[in-house]
């Protein structure tokens, strides 16, 4: 036993040590340093969502400028969406431009982090968000290259960079010091900037730290490699159920929200759409999402489905349908449904069926009904 102990003492140290040394090259490879305070905006050129391209001289006239760094999917940047709104319009007759530029590189995401998301961070759904929110500001896409982003060197979503006439850094940080939008900020900070450079005044404070999710840079894309192979390690199993078992199911007797999908490796439409049904218990399982998958293929045909799941990652609950009447199959999962394969139902803790599919689903519509339910939802609203 003390041999044994010693021994795991050694493994865990080695690994302790081995951890400390890729944490120091990670961040060295991840290295971005800010804008220092007095530097000259760096130029840009990037698109933004209304497809016209914007340089800084696109803000010539403006007395102050501010630009910040915010994203879709992180729930920090969402919190802040309102308050940016706001300020725009508060100074737009003062002579005070913001623009909002994305850095995200869509790539370097992570499928759990986009749980707290109805959107991930392409251009495209760039578009979605700013007409979704009423963006009132440009909102520029900078993932592909992040040159820009480089050169100002955010170092969360949302981070401020507020320039004076000149275009000289005067403030740099954050918006404010309260995430929750439903309570009062102490200090309006990126607020407090703005009003000392209208006014010829020295900013109060010109550096604060900055709260939010970090920048998805393009050289984090080992990350998604690294998710994938913890993903295939997890076990995959494939149990059998009968109808009686499958009401069980159905009512849901949990805390989670249940996504039920009825398929069979000889449906096309089934396999064909399968995986991207795991992409959604990827991005929302760790909110409160689960998946369940029940086989409606013949039970000698156990081992293909086995197969078939473990080829998916569908490492959540799986059954294969063991019943010889496939219509109390039917009637156990929903008795409205006409018995046509695949058929997807998203069901509440109360077992209230919340959503229910006959045939392909639309992955954008299911993903807004699971995120807009009230298990799930923004962090703030």
């Amino acid at each position: 036993m003390k041999k044994y102990i010693n021994q795991s003492f050694i493994i865990a140290l080695l690994l302790a040590l081995a951890s400390f040394t890729f944490a120091q090259d990670a961040a060295h490879q991840y290295d971005h340093k800010t804008l220092a305070i007095g530097a000259s905006a760096p130029d840009f050129g990037l698109p933004g969502i209304d497809e016209k391209t914007y340089t800084l001289g696109s803000f010539k006239n403006a007395k102050v400028l501010m630009i910040v760094f915010i994203c879709n999917h992180c729930p920090t940047s969402q919190a802040y969406e309102d308050r940016i709104i706001k300020l725009t319009n508060d100074y737009a007759n003062k002579g005070v431009a913001v623009v909002a530029i994305n850095p995200n590189n869509p790539g370097s995401l992570r499928l759990d982090e986009l749980g707290y998301s109805d959107l991930g961070d392409s251009f495209a759904e760039m578009k979605v968000r700013a007409k979704d929110a009423k963006y009132n500001f440009p909102y520029l896409y900078d993932g592909d290259t992040e040159i820009t982003s480089d050169k100002y060197g955010p170092v969360s979503t949302p981070h401020v960079f507020i320039f004076d006439k000149e275009r000289k850094l005067r403030y740099e940080g954050r918006i404010d010091d309260m995430e929750n939008p439903a309570k009062t900020p102490r200090s309006l900070d990126a607020r407090n900037a703005i009003d000392a450079l209208l006014t010829g005044k020295e900013v109060p404070v010109a550096v604060t730290k900055t709260f939010g999710c970090s920048i998805k840079w393009k050289e984090k894309n080992d990350w998604i490699e690294k998710s994938a192979i913890q993903w295939a390690k997890e076990p995959v199993k494939l149990d059998t159920i009968n109808a009686a078992g499958i009401t069980v199911l159905v009512k849901n007797q949990t805390d989670k929200l249940r996504l039920i999908n009825v398929w069979a490796t000889w449906c096309g439409p089934c396999v064909a759409e399968f995986a991207d049904l795991v992409i959604l218990n990827h991005m929302y399982r760790d909110r409160g999402l689960e998946f369940v998958s029940i086989s409606a293929d013949d039970p000698i045909r156990t081992d293909k489905a086995l197969k078939f799941l473990v080829s998916k990652q569908s490492s959540g609950p799986n059954y294969i349908y063991t019943g010889d009447d496939k219509y109390k199959m039917i009637e156990a999962v929903d008795p409205k449904w006409d018995g046509a394969l695949p058929y997807t139902m998203l069901v509440d803790p109360a077992g209230k069926i919340v959503y229910a599919h006959q045939g392909a689903i639309d992955f954008d519509e299911l993903r807004k009904i699971i995120f807009d339910d009230p298990l799930m939802g923004r962090i703030y609203k």
